[in-house]
């Protein structure tokens, strides 16, 4: 009779944990989940996505809640079940005498079973992770589009790299380097100051700003303007982010990803690219940085414009033949609204205070 109720408990444990692996496969699955009700919800609040990698992240966050809920419900009904079925009430009705139920201690295929499970929930998880993360990650998606992206106290510069030929309002590819521009950023890791004898990274200047990239288009924001980067839709693009001063960190809420931005990454080992295969809606979206970085970081925001890409065309020849005109002016005569429109300016003076990123000369 005691083997036969062992026997018992283990098949209802080896059913619990038949369930919760299942619910575990369902962690990994690149189907969306379903659109309203429970599924939602269980977005707690993320954006949709908007570029592939997005989605995929959006919906393992989905899936491993449907995990953890059925963990969940399978561990409170077993919690429960014991609790009323072995509490002093129900014992005492049964007739029972003894002064405690039946113990299972040293019971060998439990505690296996409490062992082995959980094991294999983290193994679950971490192998349906694995392919989500590689894909927010990967460098193998062909650009079309580079975006170099600095960050400083407490504004954002972005200017365009390259441009694919198919994109370029020349037809070929677009080199957009400022060439003398990145000449003496490059000079300025050898410019030690007066009565220093070497900098702080490998003898280099202590203002030594070569890691960063200077660009012919470029958008810096002003105490009037939010910087918008405006980006083609249905295009692959890479970021590449750096930071002239502290950490700061590139995030875009509904690409579900963040890339901190770090002063002299490659000495850092950091890595400052990533990439997307396309943004796929288009419209106005807010940026933020994510890294706590000083006194006005809450207010640190940006926004990126994602338009077709036969207006993002037209926006760089804008750019290229009024390179004195604002940003907002380029937006303009691309039938775009010229200043942002998911956040707002703040009163500090975001140039004045700290003009490290548009500048060689950070004391100017």
């Amino acid at each position: 009779m005691e083997q036969r109720k062992v026997h018992g408990m283990t098949r209802r444990l080896g059913l619990a944990g038949l369930l919760g692996a299942s619910g575990i496969a369902l962690a990994g699955c690149s189907v969306a989940p379903p659109e309203n009700g429970f599924f939602h919800a269980l977005r707690m609040g993320w954006p949709e996505g908007i570029t592939p990698e997005s989605q995929e992240i959006g919906n393992f966050w989905v899936w491993t809640w449907v995990a953890a809920w059925t963990i969940g419900i399978i561990m409170w009904v077993l919690m429960f079940v014991v609790i009323f079925r072995d509490s002093d009430r129900a014992w005492k009705r049964r007739g029972n005498k003894e002064e405690f139920p039946r113990q299972t201690g040293y019971n060998v295929p439990l505690e296996l079973v409490l062992t082995t499970l959980p094991i294999l929930i983290i193994m679950g998880l971490f192998f349906f992770n694995v392919p989500v993360q590689d894909k927010a990650t990967a460098l193998d998606k062909d650009p079309k589009v580079t975006v170099d992206v600095t960050a400083f106290q407490w504004n954002w510069k972005f200017g365009y790299g390259a441009i694919d030929g198919e994109l370029s309002p020349s037809g070929r590819e677009y080199n957009g380097v400022d060439e003398e521009a990145q000449k003496a950023a490059d000079a300025s890791k050898d410019e030690l100051q007066d009565g220093q004898e070497t900098g702080p990274i490998h003898g280099n200047s202590r203002e030594n700003l070569s890691y960063l990239n200077y660009d012919k288009i470029e958008t810096v924001g002003t105490t009037e303007e939010i910087p918008v980067l405006v980006l083609p839709s249905r295009t692959p693009l890479e970021f590449n982010v750096a930071s002239s001063d502290v950490i700061h960190s590139f995030w875009i809420p509904e690409f579900l990803f963040k890339r901190d931005a770090f002063p002299h990454p490659e000495a850092n080992r950091s890595e400052r690219r990533f990439q997307v295969e396309e943004i796929t809606e288009e419209g106005a979206f807010v940026g933020r940085c994510a890294e706590m970085c000083g006194t006005y970081h809450a207010m640190m925001n940006f926004e990126i414009r994602v338009v077709s890409p036969e207006k993002f065309t037209d926006y760089v020849r804008y750019r290229e033949e009024n390179p004195e005109a604002p940003n907002s002016e380029a937006l303009e005569a691309i039938g775009e609204k010229p200043y942002a429109v998911t956040t707002s300016p703040f009163v500090t003076d975001r140039q004045g205070t700290r003009d490290a990123g548009s500048d060689i000369d950070r004391n100017a």
